[in-house]
């Protein structure tokens, strides 16, 4: 059943044209008498394309089980026959080229059973052949004919022992050898490499935690559902931005002495500058004073004379006084932004941010305009 369930999956996938697909079938198979453990099984490395099949698909299997056995936390179990000669597996080439060090390879040899009469498979077996971290371990499969004839897994694994206990050549490694014996050293190797792995990954799960928690801190309380408590929150989002803005205007943050140099350093260095030493000079007295009354004669110096001068002097403010107004105007409308920024409850809310950011702007030029009328009328 196992076997039909994979054999219609993959024909989903490929057709009937013995193409290979690396989209995984994942089955799942509960039972007591089973090891937890999660085998993937990559289709055996091949070194020529078969009637139906591409020229790439060497390439293509080779790439599709890199893809598996590269991974650090995979443990590669390199299968071989052992009724072919072990420096042409290719699984023992790939695994060392991917593994080194050895600490992920288990070799496994199979066909034990099909070995030319008169030899064994000891040296391998051993480790003398071909040594691995991990001892190699042989196992006896159904032969094909046993296939053919259906034989469950249950005699197939009673004649694999038997197999063991009663060859000449393998009897002494019986206890460590069979499918059985295979399945339950890899279930305690993965016990033991997630046990190694633990730390790290808690290690990780409370960096996490700890990375989330801070972030829930900066995201702050829940926000309410109904509009009352909602305008109510922006309210207060509102009041906290007024109160930083304060602290930089009236003190205790930097923002409010730079408006106070404008009217103290910039505005009386402007004044300094303009031009009444030629204006109100005895020269120009004169001459507007003796313009100002036309031919009427006149005893004394005629007011109109100095209205004359007095209004065209004060138009020299007009110009400093006017750049003081946009030189505050600058000044607020960093304080607005630097305020929105160091209000920490604003933090949440970029939107609002925005939204207050326009609103203050908005204000500000409005009494900028306001600002330049009421100078210019003082």
């Amino acid at each position: 059943m196992v076997r039909k369930e994979i054999q219609d999956d993959t024909d989903k996938m490929t057709g009937r044209s013995k193409q290979i697909s690396p989209v995984p079938i994942h089955l799942s198979i509960y039972s007591p008498n089973v090891v937890n453990l999660t085998l993937i099984d990559l289709p055996g490395l091949t070194k020529v394309a078969v009637e139906g099949q591409p020229e790439s698909i060497v390439q293509d299997i080779e790439n599709m089980v890199r893809s598996y056995v590269e991974k650090p936390n995979c443990i590669i179990l390199a299968i071989t026959p052992a009724n072919q000669d072990i420096a042409t597996s290719d699984a023992i080439k790939l695994s060392r080229e991917v593994d080194p060090t050895g600490e992920r390879t288990f070799g496994v040899l199979t066909k034990l059973d099909l070995m030319d009469r008169g030899t064994n498979a000891l040296e391998v077996l051993e480790g003398r052949a071909c040594p691995l971290q991990h001892p190699w371990v042989g196992i006896v499969n159904r032969s094909q004919a046993d296939i053919n004839k259906n034989v469950d897994m249950i005699a197939a694994r009673r004649k694999e022992r038997e197999f063991f206990a009663t060859s000449p050549e393998y009897g002494h490694l019986s206890s460590k050898m069979g499918s059985e014996y295979l399945a339950k050293l890899l279930s305690k190797h993965l016990e033991s490499v997630i046990k190694a792995r633990i730390p790290s990954i808690s290690s990780l799960i409370n960096k996490s935690i700890d990375e989330l928690e801070a972030e829930l801190c900066h995201l702050g309380r829940p926000v309410a559902v109904d509009a009352g408590a909602q305008l109510y929150t922006i309210l207060e989002l509102c009041r906290a931005f007024d109160r930083v803005f304060k602290e930089h205007l009236d003190g205790g943050r930097p923002g409010g002495d730079r408006i106070y140099g404008v009217f103290d350093n910039q505005l009386p260095a402007a004044l300094r500058k303009l031009p009444f030493d030629r204006h109100l000079s005895l020269q120009n007295v004169r001459k507007v004073v003796s313009e100002a009354d036309g031919y009427q004669p006149h005893l004394i110096a005629p007011e109109q004379g100095y209205r004359r001068l007095i209004d065209s002097s004060l138009n020299y403010f007009r110009g400093p006084a006017e750049a003081s107004v946009d030189a505050v105007h600058i000044i607020l409308k960093e304080l607005v932004r630097r305020s929105i920024g160091e209000t920490e409850e604003l933090k949440r809310f970029p939107t609002l941010q925005a939204e207050i950011a326009t609103a203050a702007n908005e204000a500000l030029q409005r009494l900028r305009e306001d600002g330049k009328k009421t100078t210019l009328r003082l």
